[in-house]
């Protein structure tokens, strides 16, 4: 995926959803909760898969808007201010590839710990 290009990056009228389409022909309509609780941000991330963090209550989250980050990624702001997630194209892409695996195991960490969304 190292290689993959985005043909479009589209904000849904909402605010919601991003609609992200690649020239290998992949698409994936991704939502700003789950971009949000996923965001690639040492805030959320962390420094080590130790230091990772579970977001909640995000549920209700919305894209404010995007800001090119040079020709590898996008910076995407949400309304909750969190603005330090610098998506890359290859991470987008493995979101959308395994977005319904991931959000299953966020669902079910948030169940465990008896969190909301």
């Amino acid at each position: 995926m190292s290689e993959i290009w985005p043909t479009e990056l589209r904000v849904s009228s909402d605010r919601k959803l991003l609609s992200v389409r690649f020239d290998n022909e992949s698409a994936y309509d991704l939502p700003a909760e789950m971009l949000r609780v996923m965001s690639p941000s040492a805030e959320v991330q962390g420094h080590s898969p130790e230091q990772r963090k579970l977001m909640h209550g995000k549920k209700d989250v919305e894209i404010m808007k995007m800001e090119p980050v040079g020709n590898y990624a996008v910076r995407i702001v949400f309304d909750d201010m969190h603005d330090t997630g610098i998506f890359s194209w290859t991470y987008l892409a493995e979101l959308g590839a395994n977005k319904q695996e991931k959000w299953s195991e966020y669902l079910n960490e948030l169940a465990e710990k008896g969190l909301s969304r």
